[in-house]
């Protein structure tokens, strides 16, 4: 049954990004975002790691992807792009996805083939609980936590006011 709800949710991760990329909406893109998001938190409870699960649908995929949802929403179409694509980019971006997966393919590969032998990483009994992890968050990683948030914060604010200089030129 895990390995069924594994396949699954990892079609759904698969499906979700390439939605967001090959989705020339931003509103289904951010959709299809939202729907990979939940597909990692499946992910995430079949590794018995029911906080992270938590804070990937509760963070990621209600807040911040509310947030996108307003954004793009207020933006609107940005119809078709203000420049020229590089000449010869549709045969190369085709090629170079493919030399990426390939390599991709072979690291992922050659990695797990070696651990195939082995039981895995030996875990303490505290790892992963909402203690630790805020520890870390706050103590560890606070700086990258809260430059993260400002990023994010900048880039809503930003697409706003591009939002309201676009609609001033065009009144």
């Amino acid at each position: 049954m895990e390995a069924v709800l594994f396949f699954i949710a990892a079609i759904g991760a698969i499906g979700g990004a390439l939605g967001v990329v090959a989705s020339r909406n931003p509103f289904y893109s951010v959709l299809a975002l939202i729907a990979h998001l939940f597909s990692l938190a499946v992910l995430f409870l079949l590794l018995t790691s029911a906080f992270v699960a938590a804070a990937q649908v509760v963070v990621y995929a209600g807040a911040v992807m509310v947030l996108y949802v307003f954004v793009v929403a207020y933006v609107g179409e940005g119809g078709e792009s203000a420049w020229e694509p590089i000449p010869g980019q549709r045969f190369l971006a085709p090629l170079l996805g493919v030399v990426l997966f390939v390599e991709l393919s072979v690291a992922v590969l050659s990695s797990a083939l070696k651990a195939l032998g082995t039981h895995g990483p030996d875990v303490p009994a505290g790892f992963g609980d909402p203690a630790a992890i805020g520890t870390l968050l706050l103590e560890k990683f606070l700086l990258p936590f809260e430059a993260t948030s400002i990023l994010l914060l900048i880039a809503a604010v930003g697409a706003i006011v591009l939002a309201n200089r676009k609609r001033e030129e065009s009144a």
